[in-house]
């Protein structure tokens, strides 16, 4: 069956167009029937090319409203049948009431050009068709279920459970970027661990790292061993969870910005004498050096050491105060001389790792992500250009995506961040090098507005703050304001799936993980009723209870009669 065959098949007109919209994209038509016309739901009308082929020109509802009715006085009266009053009056229409329904055009599908706005405004009185399910399918994605590069992340939520799937393009999804907004409990971390599933899945095998915050993601470890994610050909996804103990970054890959987040606040003077110590530092070996806390305990003694006119050096007063803050650094647990996450022990195709950072500084994280960030650009870039060998621990011979929890601390909007400039350069250029990232934040509104723009794909959810919502109108331009207007509506589990991944906006409803969800809200009542059941009582008893004194033997005469 082609494409025309799928979408004329079992046609179901339900209304007539009554002309153009207020907008040169919409048009308007009016129907009785209020069970299908639902916001975000596709429409086609009929046209004709100027080749005589019969196009197909999908639609997006976005808007309706009641215009003709029986009396108010009708309904205002609970003890009246509005049907038996109807019925008297001589009024025979099965449904009375009339609305008035907006559309927005997509266009006519090409399979190699995707959708094509054809210009041409229906004619009043043109018959709107409900799209079929299985012309849905053909049109909404880029993918198809099973295909290489496919990412199954539900089904659409108007039509009946399963009715269309809702694919993405992984291609797309990595490589332009993808952001993950809603508000709490809306489900983004569940929604993250389906995807991250997808990513991981035989037709993709991505190479993924995932910043963790809270420790929600160490359930995904469950996929090792699924039968849901091996392949015939021997293939199994690996998990390998990073606990703040494994994490080590080598002190040597830091710079001056880095180690001045990480101190506690400094006089302009000392500012300068540790930048003066980071030139010197660097200018061995041309840079290509590793120092250590030592050498640049050197180095700023070396900076703030002055010659007087008779010859005689003099160390100042600022070094040893500088030195002393330093001791700040080298008492971290996560900054080493020698050991180091390299970007070859992070990154494997078909392996995620996931960073637990939820018992480090919130300073600390950022410049460990900032640290790793820079590093992964870098392996890329220098791998893309031959500038490094297969025995380098930087060398990063494949695309690589990470997943940054919480990212509005990372690159917040108006505080400075050791991650915000390198994130921006990635955004901008990690397209080039096979360097995908994407962003999951509970607050868009305080996520940096440049960073947000540059995320091409868009998972939307639900999100009732005012603030955050108007932030979607300028950061996120593909989802149209017909569907941000469903945001306050949507449940835990839906979401507005839009931008590069897939052929044009959609409301998605959220498959089921394989895995087990780790960002479960705690039952606090259910604990809280635990510790007072009796086994739980008696524990805490024989935990306080007072230890028993050792009695002194009774001796006569300096002999025990015991």
């Amino acid at each position: 069956m082609t494409f025309a065959q799928h979408c004329f098949s079992a046609l179901q007109a339900i209304g007539t167009v009554k002309g153009p919209g207020e907008a040169s994209t919409q048009y308007v038509f009016i129907t009785a029937d209020n069970r299908q016309v639902k916001v975000g739901e596709f429409v086609f009308y009929e046209a004709i090319a100027d080749e005589g082929a019969r196009l197909q020109i999908l639609g997006k509802i976005s808007d309706r409203c009641l215009i003709d009715h029986l009396p108010d006085r009708i309904f205002a009266d609970t003890e009246i049948s509005p049907e038996a009053i109807a019925a008297l009056v001589g009024f025979s229409y099965a449904n009375p009431e009339i609305y008035e329904v907006t559309v927005e055009v997509i266009g006519y599908f090409h399979k190699a050009l995707g959708f094509i706005n054809p210009r041409q405004a229906p004619d009043p009185g043109a018959k709107v068709y409900l799209a079929s399910d299985e012309c849905l399918r053909q049109v909404l994605n880029k993918k198809q279920l099973g295909d290489v590069g496919a990412a199954h992340l539900g089904s659409l939520l108007l039509r009946e459970s399963g009715a269309v799937p809702v694919v993405v393009d992984v291609k797309e999804l990595v490589s332009t970027h993808m952001a993950i907004l809603a508000g709490t409990g809306s489900g983004k971390s569940y929604l993250a661990g389906v995807l991250v599933e997808e990513l991981l899945s035989p037709q993709n095998r991505a190479a993924v790292l995932i910043f963790d915050p809270h420790g929600e993601y160490s359930t995904l470890a469950e996929m090792q061993g699924h039968s849901k994610f091996s392949a015939e050909d021997g293939y199994a996804p690996k998990v390998r969870v990073l606990t703040p103990d494994d994490v080590r970054i080598r002190v040597s890959s830091l710079d001056y910005y880095d180690v001045l987040a990480l101190l506690p606040e400094m006089s302009d003077r000392q500012q300068a004498i540790l930048s003066k110590a980071f030139s010197l530092l660097h200018s061995h070996r041309k840079g290509d050096y590793r120092w250590t806390i030592n050498d640049l305990y050197a180095a700023v003694e070396q900076a703030d050491t002055a010659t007087d006119e008779e010859g005689n050096t003099k160390i100042g007063s600022s070094a040893g105060a500088l030195q002393w803050k330093l001791e700040k650094l080298a008492r971290s647990p996560y900054f080493h001389t020698y050991e180091h996450l390299s970007p070859r022990d992070l990154f494997q195709p078909g392996q995620v790792t996931v960073l637990q950072m939820n018992e480090i500084s919130q300073e600390e994280q950022q410049v460990i992500c900032a640290a790793v960030l820079r590093q992964a650009n870098h392996a890329r870039m220098n791998t893309q250009k031959g500038n490094l060998t297969p025995d380098d621990e930087n060398y990063l011979p494949y695309p690589v995506f990470i997943l940054l929890e919480e990212a509005h601390r990372f690159a917040p909007a108006h505080d400075p961040s050791r991650c915000k400039t390198i994130l921006r350069t990635i955004l901008s250029e990690g397209r080039k090098f096979g360097l995908g990232v994407g962003l999951i934040t509970q607050r868009p509104g305080k996520l940096d507005s440049d960073v947000l723009s540059q995320c091409m794909s868009q998972f939307i959810m639900r999100i009732v703050n005012p603030v955050d919502q108007d932030s979607l109108k300028y950061g996120v331009e593909a989802a149209g304001r017909d569907l941000l207007k469903e945001l306050p509506a949507l449940t835990k589990g839906q979401v507005i799936v839009s931008g590069a991944c897939v052929n044009t906006p959609v409301l998605c409803r959220v498959r089921s993980r394989h895995t087990t969800h780790g960002g479960e809200t705690l039952d606090a009542p259910a604990l809280w009723q635990q510790h007072f059941q009796a086994h739980q009582i008696r524990a805490r008893e024989i935990e306080q209870a007072p230890l028993a004194a050792r009695t002194r033997p009774k001796t006569v005469r300096g002999v025990s009669i015991d």
